[in-house]
């Protein structure tokens, strides 16, 4: 017989022997405890070891009662349970009982806080007080290792987030009195001085220059130490395509803390990348696409981003470059756009170039454009035209939500106006309005309601000459669903093309599973968009659908059902990138 086979047999023999052993294990040890969470906390962290079938754990018992006194007590004191009883019981079953019984708990009966530095000078009696009554672990609490460790870290954290960089516990003791179950707690902590910002110290540039650095709003010398306002201006950077990392704090050894370094370490990310991915939209259709962008661009901190994208419905190439923000925090770009579009049997060609400032403030974003475009027009049916304006637009977003990118609970506001002149290099004298209000409403423990309402209307005296961007037509996910994208509009030969005047309303109850990413929503839509306000009639459309959490935010698959045409659609939108 061949070596390796009588090789294998053994081995398999020896993992067979292995198994059996294992499943005839003996148990050793057995505690006998009342406290459920003691008893759960005692089997996670104790490891007695099992005794093989037929061997005599006698003379192993008071090595392992030994053991388990102390192990027992060192896990029980950290719970504030310092006078545990732990005994030996015999039931004749062979196993190791343990009786134990953890005595009283031990409560927090005095705490004395000490302060010295710049923390008790004159003019901080109220942070002083803030601190002692913020400390979280206070008298008549139970004393836990966990809750000591905490409490003294919290109150560490509280100084040093603000003014007091270098602030530090110099001693700390907690006092047990296992006879009266009683812990007294002793903190002493160094402010140390009080910390202002001084120059800032860059290091880890090649491609770019300080002058950089500093159109993202560094801490001003002479302004007070803030934790917060570090990380802010930490979060610009790293937000930024130049930096791979980025790490910025203070000398906290710094011989002058009233003008402490700030410095900023980074390292640069590559300027030039190239991406493609790839999509499906129940909209547009099936999706490919590659890009290119350039952090560096012209040699300046100058970002490009552009590509080439391929849809079934839709195609487009584009490139933007968008300029580090001013001193003044505005946001400038300016872009260039081919596009073909053949949607609801309206087939258009457009070619646009435009400048944009964005001037964020808090939870306030205004946007201020100026473009010009040109298009032409192909309705199935009809005539074949051609439509230029230069235009101009202003935007004005709000957002009060719990989250970005899922929100429970707050609203979102966008406000736009803009309009073109025949005066100025345009087809027709429109002026183009619109609003959307979207309100998030958290119910029960998980579930949220999404209430939306958008309203628009292009004056002119006729959408003849007015480009498709400054006119209304909806449907679609995120629309009006049950319905074809971009299908409720204006019908022109066989075709759907922009009307004048667009109103949508939707309803949408979310329900998230428990513990999981997972949801189901239902919903009602109601809208429709249209040339003549008296024949406005509003499309309805309902129906349910999953959703999951991904990174990027929720995703919906809906099946809905749109009452005007009596279909039932499946609209979705799932993009992958790689």
């Amino acid at each position: 017989m061949p070596r390796h086979s009588i090789v294998l047999r053994l081995l398999i023999l020896a993992l067979a022997l292995c198994g059996a052993v294992a499943a005839h294990a003996v148990e050793r040890v057995r505690l006998e405890l009342a406290d459920d969470a003691l008893r759960a906390l005692l089997d996670k962290y104790l490891d007695f070891p099992e005794a093989a079938p037929g061997e005599s754990q006698q003379g192993d018992e008071v090595v392992l009662m030994r053991r388990a006194r102390k192990e027992i007590g060192d896990i029980l004191a950290t719970e504030g349970y310092f006078s545990p009883a732990i005994e030996r019981q015999d039931k004749g079953d062979g196993v190791l009982h343990i009786l134990v019984q953890p005595g009283r708990r031990t409560l927090v009966s005095r705490v004395e806080l000490r302060f010295s530095g710049a923390l008790t000078e004159p003019g901080q009696a109220e942070r002083l007080a803030v601190l002692r009554g913020n400390w979280a672990l206070p008298e008549g609490n139970a004393f836990r290792q966990a809750a000591w460790d905490e409490a003294k870290q919290r109150l560490l954290d509280a100084l040093t987030a603000r003014d007091f960089a270098a602030a530090a516990i110099t001693d700390s003791r907690a006092v047990i009195d296992p006879e009266s179950a009683t812990a007294t707690l002793e903190v002493e902590v160094d402010s140390g001085a009080a910390f202002r910002f001084g120059p800032l110290e860059v290091s880890g540039l090649s491609d770019y220059d300080e002058g950089l650095i500093r159109r993202y709003r560094p801490p001003e010398p002479g302004e007070a130490y803030s934790q917060e306002r570090l990380l802010r201006f930490q979060t610009a950077l790293q937000n930024t395509s130049y930096f791979a990392s980025v790490l910025v704090d203070i000398d906290r050894g710094a011989a002058t803390p009233d003008a402490a370094p700030v410095r900023v370490q980074l390292v640069e990310a590559q300027p030039r990348r190239i991406g493609f991915g790839g999509g499906v939209s129940s909209n547009t259709g099936y999706r490919v696409e590659a890009s290119y962008r350039d952090a560096h661009f012209l040699g300046q901190p100058w970002n490009l981003v552009s590509g080439v994208r391929m849809e079934q419905r839709r195609q487009l190439g584009y490139a933007d470059v968008f300029l580090p923000p001013s001193l003044d925090a505005h946001l400038d770009s300016v872009g260039v756009l081919a596009e073909r579009t053949d949607i609801s049997g309206l087939k258009t060609q457009r070619q646009s170039v435009g400048v944009v400032r964005t001037i964020p403030r808090g939870n306030t974003e205004n946007r201020i454009a100026i473009n010009y475009q040109h298009e032409i027009l192909t309705p199935d049916g009809s005539v074949r035209s051609a439509r230029s304006a230069l235009a101009a637009n202003w935007s004005w977003t709000y957002r009060a939500v719990d989250s970005i990118l899922d929100p429970h609970r707050g609203y979102v506001l966008n406000l736009q106006v803009g309009g073109a002149s025949r005066a100025l290099l345009s087809d027709r004298n429109f002026v183009r309005m619109y609003g959307r209000y979207q309100l998030f409403v958290p119910v029960a423990e998980r579930d949220v309601l999404i209430l939306r309402a958008e309203g628009g209307m292009t004056v002119a005296a006729s959408s003849d000459g007015v480009p498709q961007d400054f006119l209304f037509r909806t449907g679609g996910a995120q629309t009006v669903r049950g319905y074809a994208y971009q299908s409720l509009g204006v019908t022109e030969g066989s075709a759907t093309v922009g009307g004048r005047y667009m109103a949508v309303t939707s309803a949408e109850y979310v329900h998230w599973y428990k513990g999981s990413d997972w949801g189901v929503a239902t919903f009602i839509d109601a809208g429709n968009a249209n040339d003549e306000r008296k024949l406005f009639k509003m499309n309805l459309g309902y129906g349910f659908g999953p959703r999951w959490r991904s990174p990027a935010g929720p995703i919906a698959v809906d099946l809905a059902y749109g009452q005007s045409d009596h279909r039932v659609r499946l609209q979705f939108a799932v993009a992958i990138a790689f």
